[in-house]
């Protein structure tokens, strides 16, 4: 099953937090926080403003992006987990530089 945003809205998957502190120390899944990052999986083709032309979206699929704790819908498409969200609901899109990629 393919799924195609409509609109200014996308398609998220989060991206889970680490289980374990940079110390060290395990984190129980009843400690988490719903992780703030996401991947974007599908977009739609944009809004339109109010003259009727349509304003393409700035983020792509493929984009990591950081988002309110509380943005969204959540989903289960083909038995994922995913949400839905404006893209108003974005705070921004972390970009990996080269220098970061080959350190890790």
């Amino acid at each position: 099953m393919t799924f195609r945003p409509l609109h200014d809205r996308i398609l998220v998957r989060r991206i889970e937090a680490e289980e374990k502190t940079a110390g060290g120390i395990i984190i129980p899944d009843t400690a988490k926080e719903k992780p703030q990052e996401g991947e974007v999986i599908a977009v739609g083709p944009g809004a339109r403003d109010e003259s009727g032309k349509l304003t393409p979206l700035d983020v792509k699929a493929g984009d990591r992006i950081l988002f309110g704790k509380w943005s969204g819908t959540e989903i289960k498409l083909n038995g994922e987990d995913l949400l839905i969200m404006k893209e108003s609901d974005v705070m921004g899109v972390i970009e990996q530089t080269a220098a970061v990629k080959k350190a890790a």
